[in-house]
């Protein structure tokens, strides 16, 4: 951002601060709002919030209101984008765009027209114009630093995934998400951006709905279209994403989501990185492994989960997640032969500070292939956070099992099957995996040539307490990575040699 558009920036906001000052003797701070907007926060019409505003991003025109938290957004400079902030009641609700947009955001300046204002104005403007020459060098001298930082250690990059192995998505993090919080961009920004991608082609398709490769300013992302049916899991996703810190390598980075209209219908989509190799379904398909392969993608998705299970207690908290829906095709694939865990609509979200447990509203069910003992049998505490973590580690044990029957070893590899895939049909019935996993207690098979490879022996091994009929004598996820990292540690291979074998 440069020196002129920021002291813009700093002045318009320091307006609009004295405007606020005298609106909040007149309405009290609560404000009652004309709202038309897709986020399905209005009630007969109306909101109530401190600022009143009305939007217009690229012909779409929404009204609503902002609470103090969200009052940066009155200020973003985005091009093709408008938007008036307002503090008197329904002050929104006549607005509309000027004729002359060109791309620098405009708000009503406040009235100023008396002279206490235009004094307070001139005390500010001289203040401001100090701050903002420290500002500015303080900014590009710490712009100047990440760069550098980056360029040494890019595996610590959170936000610019690094060269090489995801995906760039330009410099528009850098302008909006520079707080850490790891809940993705503003709504706004969000809208704006998912009106600007290009869908190039579709690469897959499920119950959901679709997985297309599209493209934003250059780059390749993600758009993931849900069907009019799995509506609920499109709203959860969107909600755990935008609320929740879940930025990690081993989890599928969000960048948007959005709900449009073609040809006269709803789509509903959720944009991510793209990885271009697919799911771990789709990789296993056509790749087999080495033994230190096959570790390195048992660790990375062992360390994805535990991300999602571990309560963050901070600045910034993150509440415990349970994923419910963790297989092979919801995990996808890296170019550093790493994987990471996708698709959140079932998820759980559980904080043991704030005393809360929610499991959402979604009437979809888990893959019944990968259902732990408990959940078909319906013996599961539904009600107990702990109990959705223990499903998950059957699942896990589950994956790995997909990943290790496509490892060679002493020159044997077997070709991908699902699990128990030799005991109940390609759709198995809810009763059939009942029948299988509860009643005769079966576990898929293991191949006598794991057993003479250490790395391939200790993966066994956890896999098996992965599928304790107990939920409680089952590993936890941390328990499964730390045992990992120390094969890890303790086997000869480089990275080099893992990226060759992918």
């Amino acid at each position: 951002m440069g020196s002129s558009a920021l002291l813009s920036l700093v002045l318009a906001g320091t307006l609009l601060w004295i405007s606020a000052i005298h609106a909040d003797s007149e309405d009290g701070g609560n404000l009652l709002c004309t709202c038309e907007n897709a986020k399905r926060t209005c009630v007969n019409g109306t909101c109530r919030g401190n600022y009143c505003f009305y939007s217009w991003v690229q012909g779409f025109e929404e009204r609503g209101c902002f609470i103090n938290n969200h009052r940066e957004q009155c200020y973003a400079s985005i091009p093709k984008f408008f938007i008036h902030c307002c503090r008197e009641n329904y002050c929104n609700s006549v607005t509309t765009p000027p004729p002359n947009i060109n791309g620098v955001t405009t708000t009503t300046p406040p009235d100023l027209s008396r002279p206490e204002l235009w004094i307070a104005v001139s005390l500010l403007l001289f203040i401001v114009t100090i701050s903002v020459c420290g500002l500015v060098l303080f900014l590009r001298f710490r712009r100047a630093h990440c760069r550098l930082k980056n360029a040494e250690d890019h595996d610590v990059t959170m936000l610019k995934v690094p060269s090489g192995d995801d995906p760039t998505y330009g410099e528009i993090y850098d302008e909006f998400c520079t707080s850490g919080s790891g809940t993705g961009l503003p709504y706004l920004v969000q809208r704006t951006m998912a009106r600007q991608i290009s869908l190039v082609e579709c690469v897959g398709k499920g119950r959901y709905g679709e997985v297309w490769r599209g493209t934003w300013m250059g780059e390749s992302v993600a758009v993931k279209i849900f069907s009019s049916r799995d509506e609920q899991s499109w709203f959860r996703e969107t909600e755990i994403y935008n609320t929740v810190q879940l930025r990690h390598d081993n989890i599928l980075g969000f960048i948007a989501s959005d709900m449009t209209s073609k040809n006269s219908s709803t789509q509903l989509w959720l944009v991510t990185h793209f990885h271009e190799l697919g799911s771990l379904y789709d990789f296993l398909q056509y790749s087999s492994l080495e033994p230190e392969s096959c570790l390195r993608m048992c660790l990375s998705v062992a360390c994805g989960l535990v991300h999602l299970h571990t309560e963050i207690v901070s600045s910034q908290e993150k509440p415990a997640i349970a994923h419910r829906d963790l297989k092979s095709r919801n995990i996808l694939v890296k170019r550093n032969g790493q994987c990471c865990i996708a698709d959140l609509g079932l998820a759980v979200i559980h904080s043991q500070s704030h005393d809360y447990l929610d499991v959402g509203n979604n009437p979809r069910v888990g893959t019944k292939r990968y259902m732990a003992p408990e959940v078909l049998d319906e013996t599961i505490r539904t009600d107990v956070f702990e109990s959705y973590k223990q499903t998950d580690i059957w699942a896990l044990g589950l994956v790995f099992w997909e990943i290790s029957r496509r490892t060679i070893v002493n020159g044997i590899v077997e070709e991908y099957r699902p699990p128990f895939f030799d005991l109940v049909p390609l759709d198995p019935s809810f009763e059939e995996m009942k029948k299988v996993v509860c009643v005769d207690q079966q576990r898929p098979s293991l191949h006598n040539r794991l057993h003479s490879h250490p790395i391939l022996t200790a993966i066994v091994k956890i896999m098996k307490e992965c599928w304790y009929q107990s939920p409680q004598a089952r590993l936890t996820a941390l328990r499964v990575r730390k045992t990992l990292s120390k094969l890890d540690h303790d086997s000869d291979f480089s990275i080099e040699k893992l990226k060759r074998d992918v």
